[in-house]
């Protein structure tokens, strides 16, 4: 099974949202092991993630909200498989449960592409 792929957008350690949203994360991730791929995605350090940055605002507002009113993704927040989940530090259980649900769906959608392929 493809790992559930959380994305923090995250400003840097200056920020303590980021900061804080961060730990919060790493703290719950160790209970997924493999079944999820974090990306921490430093858009003002890294020029592939300031692209999945622009990526990210343009599925939340659309593209001419994003390019054109410069309308961007909350700064920090949290994607799971490209959706925004949390635009606000969660607390761990809502955060583990919140994994745990993109989990089971994405177990869901490999069983139904099984079926089909059988």
């Amino acid at each position: 099974m493809e790992p559930v792929h959380l994305e923090l957008i995250y400003q840097g350690d200056h920020c303590p949202s980021c900061f804080y949203m961060a730990e919060a994360v790493e703290q719950v991730l160790p209970k997924f092991g493999p079944l999820v791929k974090y990306t921490k995605l430093e858009f003002t350090k890294v020029r592939a993630h300031a692209r999945r940055f622009y990526e990210l605002s343009i599925s939340l507002y659309g593209f001419h909200e994003a390019t054109k009113r410069l309308r961007c993704a909350p700064i920090p927040s949290l994607f799971i498989n490209g959706r925004l989940v949390f635009d606000i530090i969660p607390p761990l259980q809502e955060l583990e449960e919140a994994i745990s649900k993109a989990i089971l769906e994405k177990e869901r959608e490999n069983d139904k592409c099984r079926i089909q392929n059988s």
